[in-house]
């Protein structure tokens, strides 16, 4: 049986020690759906806001987002985005994640989230000494790799990203983007259910079950799939 971890906020203290102002975490969804788009969510804090009698703590009943039901990320959905000191999920569409290939769709969906987040926040590259440092889940920094590409907005301040693998378990802001842009995909999936109720979204969020496959050899593709 899996356990849960409870995350801390060991990792984003130890970049807010490097000299960064923002930290930023981030993690996917979708990425192995054969529907519907895949998003980056983005949860970021001011590394000011670790220190103090009023420090930040972390946030109540978040986990492994895996590890939690649908109604458990729904009930905890809205304090997390007020934990965060910004938030956003950027997205990519089906279409562009056939044209891009999914690598690149998932740094230009984050790019997109941490250019929303960085404007909400106020930061500007404007010569001010702001350093934005980023958690990225799993492996591989893809965040970097789109920065400065044609189909990538112009972030107003680079993020430098540090990757860790399962850092929705270990670390708050990762697990926080990974609960927010979980059920703001869910959300997604069941909208398209009442557009396409065919394919049984709302059940699988566009996943390969069985009945998908099912659905598919009947119906064919929607507009939707990849």
């Amino acid at each position: 049986m899996a356990v849960s971890t409870v995350p801390t906020l060991q990792l984003e203290r130890e970049i807010a020690a490097r000299g960064y102002d923002v930290i930023v975490g981030f993690d996917e969804v979708g990425r192995g759906s054969l529907a519907g788009p895949v998003m980056v969510g983005a949860a970021a804090i001011r590394t000011a806001d670790l220190d103090g009698p009023d420090a930040l703590d972390v946030p109540e009943g978040v986990a492994d987002s895996k590890m939690l039901t649908e109604h458990r990320r729904e009930t905890i959905f809205e304090s997390l985005k007020s934990w965060s000191a910004s938030w956003a999920v950027g997205a990519s569409s089906n279409a562009e994640i056939d044209e891009w290939g999914i690598s690149y769709a998932l740094g230009v969906a984050a790019l997109r989230a941490l250019d929303e987040v960085e404007r909400e926040l106020g930061i500007a590259d404007d010569g001010r000494p702001i350093r934005v440092g980023a958690i990225l889940d799993g492996p591989n920094d893809y965040i970097t790799k789109a920065l400065g590409t044609f189909d990538a907005p112009d972030v107003p301040v680079p993020a430098t990203v540090t990757t860790k693998v399962k850092g929705d378990r270990y670390c708050a802001t990762v697990a926080t983007a990974a609960v927010i842009a979980k059920v703001t995909r869910d959300r997604y999936m069941d909208d398209m259910d009442a557009l396409y109720p065919q394919y049984g979204f709302a059940r699988h969020k566009g996943y390969g079950t069985a009945a998908h496959y099912a659905a598919l050899r009947e119906y064919g593709p929607s507009p939707i799939h990849r």
